[in-house]
């Protein structure tokens, strides 16, 4: 029997994927939303799988080019740059787990600020094909109100799909926390082809590791934020328990695909510019990810 509450996921990545299919298999009615209209045809015809260990479940969840008018939740795994085109029904509880600066502010703009519920998920996934995605490390999936929304339906949804849920009174400061660690690990990661364990094997890479991390964090206290532990120690205690970890960047990278360079290092350096403040490690790691994109291109 499907319990009560409507959820749309939007994006069927290695992450939407995972989403939907552990909240469908919850007894959720779940819609999983994509704007291409031949994939929606493929993961209507064949479902969405998930492999966890040596495991593999096959998960029947809709599919669909737009998100339902009437829903309880909609969740946002779209990449970064994707948001922009996403038509928002009025009146819905919005929740973003997205990678790096600057989704919240798009969603706000299209939605309202009362409606949004923001956040970071430490979850791990790899995309293996289209509609299929390995659970690849168990995180937490950390969000709060933006101003008003309440966290309630949210909460008990993902709790009950089996998510570690952590609610926090400032969102943003987790965002800039995770975008921070992100930094340092996704772009390294897609350069040197590596998983994110091995950036602490390399010593040069961890030392530029520490570097970006650190300049991540000056600019967020341009922007008021302080964090109570490391996050350069964050880091690297991120890349130990997602030794064997893909990035997501690596994978795109790997796809020939566009990353979230520009909501990540991008932003950051775009926001140091603001505050003054020179990130030249940052602006060149950038640069390079920028142009490994572009060669795909050539």
């Amino acid at each position: 029997m499907s319990k009560g509450y409507a959820v749309s996921v939007v994006g069927p990545g290695a992450l939407g994927c995972l989403f939907a299919g552990k909240i469908a298999k919850a007894g959720f009615r779940v819609h999983l939303i994509d704007y291409k209209q031949d994939r929606i045809n493929r993961l209507m015809k064949n479902g969405i799988e998930i492999q966890e260990g040596d495991q593999t479940e096959k998960i029947n969840v809709h599919i669909a080019g737009h998100i339902p008018a009437i829903q309880d939740l909609i969740i946002i795994l779209v990449k970064s740059y994707s948001t922009s085109s996403l038509t928002i029904p009025p009146d819905t509880p919005v929740l973003t787990l997205q990678n790096g600066l600057g989704n919240v502010e798009v969603l706000c703009r299209k939605t309202g600020t009362e409606h949004i519920l923001a956040g970071i998920t430490t979850e791990a996934a790899t995309l293996l094909g289209e509609g299929k995605t390995k659970y690849a490390a168990h995180g937490t999936t950390t969000f709060g109100s933006w101003t008003t929304a309440s966290v309630k339906v949210a909460k008990e949804i993902l709790e009950q799909a089996g998510f570690k849920v952590e609610i926090t009174d400032s969102p943003s400061q987790a965002i800039w926390e995770k975008t921070a660690i992100n930094a340092g690990i996704n772009p390294l990661t897609a350069i040197l082809n590596v998983p994110n364990g091995m950036l602490l094997k390399i010593r040069e890479a961890q030392e530029l590791l520490r570097d970006l991390v650190a300049e991540a964090s000056k600019v967020a206290g341009t922007e008021g934020y302080r964090f109570s532990q490391s996050l350069i120690e964050l880091a690297e205690e991120t890349c130990k328990q997602t030794a064997e970890n893909i990035s997501s960047m690596l994978q795109d990278i790997r796809a020939g695909k566009k990353t979230e360079i520009e909501a990540i290092s991008g932003e950051i350096v775009r926001r140091g510019m603001a505050a003054f403040l020179p990130t030249p490690r940052t602006k060149m790691i950038y640069q390079l990810v920028r142009s490994l994109e572009q060669r795909e291109n050539l």
